[in-house]
């Protein structure tokens, strides 16, 4: 789906058609033909198109005559049905930015787009590319660090569950967040690296605009922070999965040891009577309560190795 939009008395409004300056943007479902048709009608190469709609696109920016490409990666829910599958991931956005027109396209409906779409942002201006940028790279590190929260939510709470009762699907519901922590490091890393390229070679060309420049250092300074959190998160998620990975084995192994001290006591009453199975002369054996003398003997010997092992702490 291809759209156009505008900021008219304050409110952004779909204009049906481009019209300059306006913002372009590109969401599901489209076809490779509106693409192309695309390209040729604002003289974009094709690849700068189609090189953001594949998922595992690192961030980047590359520049082609006056046309300026710029891609971000971004967090996402993850709609796998997969139980083991990380509960965010990354996709990409790609910004072209042409003399009279911002065109944004992304693989998937993005949360961080929406938001302008919504018109939940104030003061935002598509006719302004600079400023509209560094805004969509605002809400985007705002974005990591709201599903950062909420995964380390979802941590605490896996963990106290697990106070009570050690299962796989709590471990498996870790094991999903530490596969969002590993999308959110990588991506953060790589957001990080091309805002710093992009501030040294002024690839928005904001330098003389001292307000632009200090709202870029300080989304490079929150991207930052991000990261921090990240790299925070996964060492505590790291640390709590073996933790409770030993706690398992340990309780596994003492387990098995307390089966194994039952098994001894109770092998003794087994023991008793099979000697007495045997037809060989044995104490007790003519007397009419040798039955009992056996059970007696079977308990008392049974009782003792209890209080033994018991002693010792091994139960």
């Amino acid at each position: 789906m291809i759209r156009y939009f505008a900021k008219i008395d304050g409110r952004l409004t779909d204009l049906g058609a481009p019209r300059p300056p306006c913002w372009i943007n590109i969401s599901p479902p489209f076809t490779n033909e509106e693409l192309n048709e695309l390209a040729q009608k604002f003289n974009i190469p094709l690849d700068f198109l189609t090189d953001s709609l594949d998922i595992d696109e690192r961030s980047r920016y590359e520049r082609e005559d006056d046309i300026r490409l710029i891609v971000l990666n971004t967090p996402v829910l993850n709609e796998s049905n997969l139980e083991n599958a990380a509960i965010y991931i990354t996709t990409p956005i790609g910004f072209i930015l042409l003399e009279n027109y911002i065109i944004t396209i992304s693989p998937v409906e993005n949360p961080v787009l929406q938001l302008f779409l919504d018109n939940k942002i104030k003061n935002f201006d598509p006719a302004d590319k600079q400023l509209f940028v560094l805004q969509i790279f605002e809400q985007n590190v705002y974005r990591f660090l709201t599903c950062l929260k909420k995964l380390n939510l979802k941590r605490n709470h896996i963990e106290k569950e697990l106070y009570d009762s050690s299962r796989n699907k709590q471990l498996i519901e870790l094991l999903s967040i530490e596969k969002s922590l590993v999308y959110f490091v990588n991506t953060l890393s790589s957001n990080e690296l091309l805002k710093m390229k992009m501030k040294r070679s002024d690839f928005l060309q904001i330098r003389g605009d001292e307000d632009l420049t200090d709202l870029f250092e300080d989304i490079i300074i929150d991207n930052s922070q991000a990261l921090e959190m990240s790299n925070v998160y996964t060492n505590i998620l790291n640390g709590t999965m073996e933790a409770y990975a030993s706690i398992i084995s340990n309780n596994l192994n003492v387990v098995i040891q307390r089966l194994t001290l039952i098994t001894i006591i109770l092998m003794v009453p087994t023991l008793v009577a099979s000697f007495y199975g045997m037809n060989v002369h044995l104490p007790f054996r003519d007397s009419k309560n040798a039955f009992y003398f056996i059970l007696i003997i079977s308990i008392a010997i049974s009782l003792f190795l209890a209080w033994f092992f018991r002693k010792k702490r091994l139960m």
